[in-house]
Formats: C-alpha cells, sequence, structure tokens
C-alpha cells in the first residue's frame, strides 16, 4: 500500500511539473511514467500475501472483514486490503502471584473468597487457542486484543464464582481436582461462545491464609504424634507378650522337673554324663543312700 501510495505522490509531482513553465517542465511526462510504473510495482508487490506456518489470514477493506480466511503460505489478495494474522496455534495466560511469572508483570494472582470466608489467593495457567474459522468474527466483535478482552477477565470471573462453593482447606486438598474441572466446564462453554478452544486449566498453586496454614500444620503434627504413639503402644504389647510366653515356658519347665523326675532318673542322668566324658573315672555306688561315689582314676 506505501509503494502504490507513493506512486501515486510521484504521478501528481510529474503532471505539476509537466503544466508548469520551469525548465523542467518537458521531465513531467518522464516523472509521470515513473509514478505510474511504481503503482503497477505496489500493486503486483501488494497482491501476494504470506502467511506464515501456524497463522491465519483476515481480510478487511476499507472497515468491512472479509469472512474467507488465508491459509498459511502465499495468497493473492486485493493490493487494498489490509490482512491482519491470527494465531491459532496453542497459546497460554498465566496469572501469578510470583513477579515476573505471569503475563503481567507484578503479583497477577487470582483472589477469591472461599464458603467458610476466608481469601484464598490462586495461581493459574489456561491452554487455548483460537479457532481458524471464528478469526474474522473475533476481529468483528473483539479485535485482535482478545488475551486481555476475553481470556483474562472471565477466566478471574468464573473461578471467583465457583470457589464460594468450596471451604478453604478443601480447595486446598481433597476438593481440588473437583474444583479444577467445574471451572474447566464454565470457562470451556464461554470461550466456545467466543470463537476460542480452551484445551486445558492448569490451577498451579493454592495458597491459604497464614491461621489457616497454622491449623493445618498443628493438626498433621497432632496426627504424627498419635501414630508415633500408636506404634510405641503396639511395640510395647508385642514386648510384653513375648515376656509372657517367655515366663509361661519356665513356669512349665519348672512343673515337669518337679513332677517329672524321680531318684532313679536323676542317677542315670548323672552316670549317663559321666560315662560320655573324656576323661576316665571310677564308680562307687552306695546302695544304702542311693548315689554314686565318683573317684577320678587319674
Amino acid at each position: 500500500m506505501f509503494i502504490i501510495i507513493l506512486g501515486i505522490i510521484i504521478i501528481v509531482v510529474g503532471f505539476t511539473i509537466s503544466k508548469s513553465e520551469s525548465a523542467a517542465s518537458p521531465y513531467g511526462k518522464t516523472i509521470s511514467l515513473v509514478g505510474i510504473l511504481v503503482i503497477l510495482v505496489g500493486g503486483a508487490v501488494s497482491s501476494v500475501k504470506q502467511i506464515e506456518p501456524g497463522d491465519v489470514g483476515v481480510q478487511k477493506l476499507f472497515g468491512k472483514v472479509n469472512n474467507n480466511i488465508l491459509q498459511s503460505g502465499l495468497n493473492v489478495i486485493n493490493p487494498l486490503v489490509e490482512v491482519e494474522t491470527f494465531d491459532v496455534r496453542t497459546q497460554n495466560y498465566t496469572m501469578s502471584a510470583v513477579h515476573d511469572e505471569g503475563d503481567k508483570n507484578g503479583d497477577d494472582a487470582i483472589r477469591v473468597l472461599s464458603a467458610d470466608g476466608l481469601e484464598v489467593i490462586i495461581d493459574l495457567t489456561v491452554l487455548y487457542k483460537v479457532v481458524p474459522t471464528e478469526a474474522p468474527r473475533i476481529l468483528k466483535e473483539i479485535g485482535t486484543d482478545y488475551r486481555n478482552t476475553i481470556v483474562r477477565p472471565i477466566c478471574r470471573t468464573k473461578i471467583r464464582d465457583n470457589a464460594v462453593y468450596y471451604d478453604a482447606v478443601a480447595l486446598y486438598s481433597t476438593k481440588r481436582d473437583e474444583f479444577q474441572a467445574r471451572i474447566f466446564k464454565t470457562i470451556e462453554t464461554d470461550f466456545k461462545d467466543r470463537g476460542l478452544i480452551l484445551e486445558q486449566l492448569l490451577v498451579r498453586n493454592i495458597t491459604l491464609p497464614e491461621s489457616v496454614k497454622a491449623a493445618i500444620e498443628s493438626k498433621i503434627n497432632a496426627e504424627q504424634d498419635a501414630q508415633k504413639m500408636t506404634f510405641v503402644l503396639q511395640k510395647a504389647k508385642q514386648e510384653a507378650e513375648r515376656m509372657r510366653v517367655e515366663a509361661q515356658g519356665i513356669a512349665d519347665y519348672q512343673k515337669i522337673l518337679s513332677t517329672g523326675l524321680s531318684d532313679r532318673q536323676l542317677q542315670y542322668e548323672m552316670i549317663k554324663a559321666i560315662a560320655t566324658s573324656p576323661n576316665a573315672k571310677l564308680i562307687i555306688m552306695d546302695s544304702k543312700k542311693g548315689a554314686p561315689i565318683i573317684v577320678d582314676g587319674k
């Protein structure tokens, strides 16, 4: 377009010079011919538009949007048409409390109120993309800055609307997946109505108030102490059972000794032990007392 305008200016200058009575008037027609040549070159250049891979082009002429999109590659178009390109690949938008981590500098996390009236801070990443055939409608109804016009406000609003159904601790622990699925469904519907596809919604971090954190930590410590005490009691019970069994065994053994062994049995066991000894012994039996007299043979 710039080259065409430049050619028109050159033609006007050449026509003006040719009509003047100055010394340069004979060159006026030549200048005009140069202007015409510039317009032709500009028209040829402007009639070809290259669309990069992953993009689509939307044509607009004098404020009117053409519903036919331009695919990636070279496209022949009206040289007077302006082309707006839309990225149709997966894009992400991050809102985080960490500085320089999100799409906006500073603390951009979403602050919501839970069902129990506590403020919860949520970091969120949204993965989405533009529906190629919806690009002309997006240009007409929203414009090219759909990230700040649609993506950001819808996500923040829907998260606030749905967080009120959950307690703070539930959002942080047991209901986190349910909460994420719920907001995904509501945001997906709104995105679809605006020509966008919601691919994934990532609740990256949920920060609870300090008082709630302290309560949770106290509860966890108490549970750990209770588990530790249960282990100690179980170990003491097992040790007591072992000692009881051992005492019962000793008692049974003593009972057997006191009731089952006679003098003759003791005499027999003594002689048997002496006979198997490697040392030579002389045994003299005393029939009156019933006990052997042992004399060392050495």
